[in-house]
C-alpha cells in the first residue's frame, strides 16, 4: 500500500562530498596546505585491526596513482619560532641574516637584501629534534580513548551482540524425569552440550 507521509529525513548536517579534505582542514598534527605527514612509528603502534584497514586503504590509494613519477619525499620535523628568537644557523636556514645598521639597531633582510618590517612578530618555520619516537624505540602505546566513539545508527547493530543469559531452569511437571544429562537445579549446562 502507497504511503503519503513524507519520507523522514536525517537528523543533522548533509554528508560531506569532501569528508577528508574537510578533516585535513581541521587537523592540527602532521598536515600543512600540500601534505600529510603519518610517523610510521606511531601508525605501527595503533591496533591490529586499525593497521589491517589502514593497509588496505593505502594499497588502494598506491593502486590508483602508481602510475605517477613519485620523488622521494624528505620529512623535516619543525616549528614556528618567532625571527627574534633564532640564531645565527638558523636565520641562515630561513633565508634570513641579520646585521646593525648605520643607527646601531639590529636589522633583518631576506636574501636580496629586502629589509623585514616588524621582525618580533614575524614568524617563520625551522627544523627541530623530532619529538615523536622513532621506530627504533618499539611500540608507542596510544592515549586511551584517542577518539569518542562513532554515533551509529539506531537501526543497525554493528556492535558485539550481548550475552544471553541462560533460560531459567524450569521444574519438569509432577510425575516426569528431565532428560539425560541435565544438570542438578541451579547449575548451568556444560559448554559442550550446546550443540545437543
Amino acid at each position: 500500500m502507497y504511503n503519503n507521509e513524507p519520507i523522514p529525513r536525517p537528523a543533522g548536517p548533509p554528508a560531506s562530498s569532501t569528508p577528508l579534505r574537510d578533516y585535513l582542514n581541521g587537523a592540527r598534527h602532521g598536515v600543512d596546505p600540500g601534505y600529510a605527514v603519518l610517523p610510521r612509528s606511531l601508525a605501527e603502534s595503533m591496533p591490529l585491526p586499525w593497521q589491517q584497514q589502514m593497509a588496505h586503504l593505502m594499497a588502494e590509494f598506491h593502486q590508483a596513482f602508481g602510475h605517477l613519477r613519485w620523488p622521494v619525499y624528505k620529512v623535516v620535523p619543525s616549528r614556528y619560532e618567532r625571527l627574534v628568537d633564532l640564531d645565527e644557523d638558523q636565520l641562515a636556514e630561513v633565508g634570513v641574516f641579520a646585521e646593525i645598521d648605520v643607527t646601531g639597531d639590529l636589522v633583518y633582510r631576506e636574501r636580496t637584501g629586502e629589509r623585514i618590517d616588524d621582525p618580533e612578530n614575524k614568524r617563520v618555520l625551522v627544523s627541530c629534534l623530532d619529538p615523536i619516537p622513532r621506530q627504533q624505540a618499539g611500540h608507542v602505546p596510544p592515549a586511551p580513548n584517542p577518539l569518542p566513539p562513532m554515533p551509529q545508527n539506531s537501526g543497525m547493530h554493528t556492535g558485539p551482540h550481548p550475552v544471553q543469559q541462560p533460560p531459567r531452569h524450569v521444574q519438569p511437571p509432577n510425575g516426569q524425569q528431565p532428560p539425560p544429562g541435565t544438570p542438578p537445579h541451579g547449575q548451568p549446562m556444560p559448554p559442550w552440550s550446546a550443540g545437543r
